[in-house]
């Protein structure tokens, strides 16, 4: 498994373990979830936040949530976006988790610019203009994907 240095999103691989406390049973279930939860997002052409997403995941799946005032339970998050971007990445070609951003934030935390930097869709160290771009065009990219508009730009 490959982490993030910064923000603890992390490329999974490899076999059984339990990670931040949950077993690999837990962690597809908050992924599938997960991932479900951002397409529907996607469609409607509209960001969420880690708050909302937590909650959901709770609701939908029963499972304990994220105590985001624990810094154990903020890496577990950035680990499950990681997780959600490798499973959607193949089929959107995109970073699903632009979509997710702080509780009146204006963009992505910084373990999405980290994870782009570990697939090489971004530079280890951007500029701000840089990041800037990168997320508004991952945003512009998964709503054209996922919630396509004959005729109208779309653009955030």
């Amino acid at each position: 498994m490959r982490r993030s240095k910064k923000s603890g999103y992390s490329l999974c691989g490899g076999d059984a373990m339990s990670l931040y406390g949950r077993d690999d049973e837990t962690w597809e279930q908050l992924t599938e979830a997960g991932l479900k939860f951002l397409i529907e997002r996607a469609r409607l052409r509209k960001t969420t936040s880690y708050t909302e997403l937590n909650t959901v995941l709770e609701r939908r799946t029963g499972l304990s949530g994220f105590d985001f005032s624990r810094q154990d339970d903020r890496a577990a998050m950035g680990h499950l976006l990681g997780r959600i971007v490798e499973r959607n990445r193949p089929a959107s070609g995109l970073m699903i988790s632009a979509l997710v951003i702080y509780l009146d934030g204006n963009d992505a935390g910084g373990g999405f610019y980290s994870l782009a930097a570990d697939l090489g869709l971004l530079p280890r160290k951007p500029s701000a203009r840089q990041k800037e771009e990168f997320w508004v065009g991952q945003l512009n990219g998964l709503y054209e994907h996922y919630a396509p508009m004959a005729g109208a730009s779309g653009s955030v």
